[in-house]
């Protein structure tokens, strides 16, 4: 098992309208990952995910495709601070300067 890692993600294309946070919140949970997915009214999709860095590393991969309606263009990857989240949540839409 590797070390945990915490990531952040900025995916952006056409995920939104097309089912990408629903998505993306049953794929990390399927991979019992921690964290969060919002909207950004930029159109781009936000998200943190915690846990082991292969099942992180995996869940970014899945990040690239998404869901079937979904067309992604860039997947952008900063670390970020380990946090205790509870499960994996979907957040409200948030403004392009928030990160919280």
């Amino acid at each position: 098992m590797s070390a945990p890692v915490t990531l952040h993600l900025l995916i952006s294309g056409r995920v939104q309208g097309v089912g990408y946070r629903a998505w993306t919140q049953r794929t990390a949970r399927t991979l019992t990952l921690t964290g969060w997915v919002r909207n950004h009214t930029d159109g781009r999709v936000e998200a943190v995910a915690q846990g082991p860095a292969n099942v992180v590393d995996q869940f970014v991969a899945e990040c690239h495709a998404g869901p079937p309606l979904a067309r992604v263009t860039a997947v952008e990857t900063t670390p970020a601070a380990s946090e205790a989240f509870d499960g994996f949540q979907q957040r409200e839409t948030a403004s392009p300067e928030s990160r919280n």
